[in-house]
């Protein structure tokens, strides 16, 4: 008997409670670990902050699902792992022991990184969804009374979807409203150039997102990087090819969104051998740590090394579909283990993007999510915002109703239309 335990319980960590369970016997235990005792779906953060969700609406209670699937569930925040004893202490006290233990937690947000960054500063976020409703009620009271807008992502920052969609959201949201004739808008990112994403691009982004920028009145600013943020300005260098600073600016907000850089979670991030400087989880081929061999790790928290060299850190997103291929291949990797065979699944790391923009939005494939690749595909049109309103529902209730068939691989290549472009 093997108790496998998996630390978090977001996208990549409820996929994996589900696909281990599949994969593990039936006397062996699975644990679920989180700082919360629910799901929430990331992707409709942007959403709430523009009014158009209540986060109700996009959050699972995790009790019922995980009992039916006969997953035990710990909603208790962990404090610190000890790798060398193959336990977990959690925030409550308790300590719990692991035969297997795959991390799944997401990031540590780095507002600290910058002066006056995030919600405790002069910004918003919409990194989780807490975050995404105290935004949504900033924006009311400034709808009241508007004035210059500030959307971006601070330098080194890793997902940079996101900050596009809220952009043009509330673009959308503003012109509904009919004061989008009062709020002067900005765009501000790391990115060598709009569409870079992290992934020096995907297909034609760079024209695409360029062109909505334009056609909306949002300026920009690329190579951007945060010095100070204010009640009412922000600083920022922009920097040369070099690194050099070329150009300093000083932009009125009245309201802004901006997301930060990324680090690891405290509980795991000065443990020499499982992270990077930074508190990724260092992983291999199998998503399995090198030094502590019975440590797995899939999602945002695991360290991916930068697409290239950029004048500012740009870090290298991982979308749903990325890591859907890992909690599979995760998933067999540990039933392999535990029944005497070595590791062999691989994830495949590839990328489905649907980035709506509340009246349309781009849509990209890059598969390998990674250049250079086999497909590489981007898209635009009304129907990218009615797939993901309809990606939403279908993900929503596949986790209320704990099944486990590949999410991303099935159903956003058929809401999109895509498959005949599939490598």
């Amino acid at each position: 008997m093997a108790t496998i335990v998996i630390l978090g319980a977001g996208l990549g960590g409820v996929m994996m409670a589900y696909e281990m369970r599949e994969k593990a016997r039936d006397e062996d235990t699975v644990i679920l670990v989180s700082d919360k005792p629910e799901f929430q779906f990331t992707p409709s953060n942007p959403w709430v902050a523009v009014g158009w969700r209540k986060p109700e609406q996009i959050k699972v209670d995790l009790k019922r699902p995980l009992a039916k699937k006969n997953i035990e569930f710990k909603p208790t925040a962990a404090k610190q792992l000890i790798p060398s004893d193959n336990r977990l202490e959690l925030e409550d006290g308790s300590t719990l022991g692991y035969d297997y233990l795959i991390i799944a937690t997401g990031p540590e947000l780095a507002f600290d990184d910058i002066e006056g960054l995030g919600p405790n500063g002069f910004t918003h976020s919409i990194c989780t969804t807490e975050h995404a409703a105290s935004a949504n009620a900033a924006f009311e009271n400034f709808s009241k009374d508007p004035g210059p807008v500030v959307v971006g992502a601070a330098q080194g920052a890793s997902c940079f979807g996101p900050a596009y969609e809220f952009a043009f959201m509330l673009d959308t949201e503003l012109r509904r409203r009919k004061i989008r004739d009062k709020v002067p808008m900005t765009y501000i990112t790391p990115e060598p150039y709009i569409g870079h994403l992290g992934l020096d691009g995907v297909g034609d982004t760079k024209r695409l997102l360029e062109s909505e920028l334009r056609d909306r009145h949002i300026k920009w600013i690329t190579n951007a990087k945060i010095t100070r943020i204010e009640k009412n300005t922000i600083n920022i260098e922009e920097v040369d090819s070099a690194g050099a600073v070329a150009n300093s600016h000083i932009i009125d907000h009245k309201f802004s969104m901006i997301l930060p850089a990324f680090r690891g979670v405290k509980a795991v991030r000065d443990i020499e051998g499982l992270v990077n400087p930074k508190g990724f989880i260092l992983t291999d081929k199998h998503q399995q740590n090198e030094k502590f061999t019975n440590i797995f790790a899939i999602g945002v928290c695991i360290a991916i090394p930068p697409v290239g060299k950029t004048p500012l850190p740009v870090g290298v997103p991982k979308t749903g579909f990325m890591i859907e291929s890992m909690a599979t291949a995760t998933a067999k990797n540990i039933a392999d283990i535990i029944n005497g065979m070595a590791p062999s699944a691989e994830a495949t790391w590839n990328a489905v993007c649907l980035a709506d923009f509340g009246d349309g939005g781009v849509a990209f494939v890059a598969m390998p999510q990674i250049p250079p690749r086999n497909v590489n595909w981007a898209a635009e049109g009304k129907w990218v915002h009615l797939a993901k309103v309809g990606f939403e529902k279908y993900f929503l209730g596949k986790v209320r109703k704990g099944q486990t068939e590949p999410f991303y691989e099935k159903v956003v290549l058929d809401l999109m239309g895509m498959k005949k472009i599939k490598s």
